[in-house]
C-alpha cells in the first residue's frame, strides 16, 4: 500500500442469527382468524375454570337469560318451518334443514352474550376440573344450577308466548308433532340421542372459541 495511506477496511458479514432476527424483525407479523386446537381447548379450560369462580346467583341469572335464548330459537324455527309446511309435503326434509338449519341461532346468542347452557357447562367445567384449575366438587354444583336456570327461562319464555297468543295454526302444528315425536322414543333410545346431541353442541361451543371473528363464531 502507499506510504501514508490507511489499509481498506473489510466489511464484515453478520452471523446466521442475527441475518435470521433481522429478517423475523422486518417481516409483518402473521395474524390467525382461528386458534389451533392446542390453544383452543386451552381457552376452552380457562371458560370452565371462570364459571368456577362465579357466584350461585350470578350462574343462576346466566343460566335464565340463556333458557329465553334457547326459546326464541326453537320459536323461530317453529313459525319458519311450520310456514313452509305445504311446500314440504313432497319433500319432508326441507322442512327439517329448514328447522335445523334456524335452531342454532339461540346457541350463538348465548355465546356471544355470556349465557349460560347446561350442555356446554357440561364440557368446559370438566376440562377445567381435568386442568386442575377448578374443584370436582364445582362440576355437579354447576350443572345442577344450570339446568334449573335454562328450565327456568325456557318456562318463562313458553309462558309469554302463550299470553302473546304466538303458538297457533302451523307453529302450533309442527310443535305439537315435534313433542310427539320425541316423547314417543324409548328411554334408552333417547338417552342415546342426548349424548349424541350434547357431543354436538360441545363442539359448536369449541369451535365458537377457535374462531376470533364474529363471522367465524357465527359459521
Amino acid at each position: 500500500s502507499r506510504e501514508g495511506e490507511s489499509p481498506p477496511r473489510l466489511q464484515q458479514t453478520p452471523p446466521p442469527s442475527a441475518q435470521s432476527s433481522t429478517r423475523r424483525a422486518s417481516m409483518p407479523e402473521v395474524l390467525s382468524l382461528c386458534k389451533g386446537p392446542k390453544e383452543a381447548y386451552e381457552a376452552f379450560a380457562d371458560k370452565g375454570a371462570e364459571l368456577s369462580r362465579k357466584s350461585i346467583a350470578k350462574i343462576f341469572h346466566q343460566s335464565v337469560y340463556a333458557g329465553i335464548y334457547i326459546g326464541f330459537g326453537g320459536m323461530l324455527s317453529l313459525v319458519v318451518a311450520g310456514g313452509i309446511a305445504d311446500a314440504s309435503k313432497d319433500n319432508p326434509t326441507l322442512q327439517s334443514f329448514v328447522f335445523a338449519a334456524l335452531f342454532p341461532v339461540n346457541l350463538l346468542l348465548i355465546l356471544l352474550t355470556g349465557g349460560v347452557l347446561m350442555t356446554g357447562a357440561s364440557a368446559t367445567v370438566p376440562a377445567a376440573v381435568l386442568e386442575k384449575k377448578a374443584h370436582w366438587i364445582s362440576i355437579p354444583k354447576i350443572v345442577a344450577i344450570s339446568w334449573v336456570g335454562n328450565l327456568v327461562g325456557a318456562v318463562i319464555f313458553a309462558l309469554l308466548v302463550h299470553y302473546c297468543d304466538m303458538n297457533t295454526g302451523a307453529t302450533a302444528e309442527l310443535a305439537k308433532k315435534t313433542v310427539i315425536k320425541k316423547c314417543s322414543k324409548d328411554f334408552m333410545q333417547t338417552f342415546i340421542k342426548g349424548i349424541g346431541c350434547n357431543w354436538l353442541v360441545c363442539m359448536a361451543v369449541f369451535l365458537c372459541g377457535q374462531a376470533q371473528d364474529m363471522a367465524g363464531k357465527m359459521v
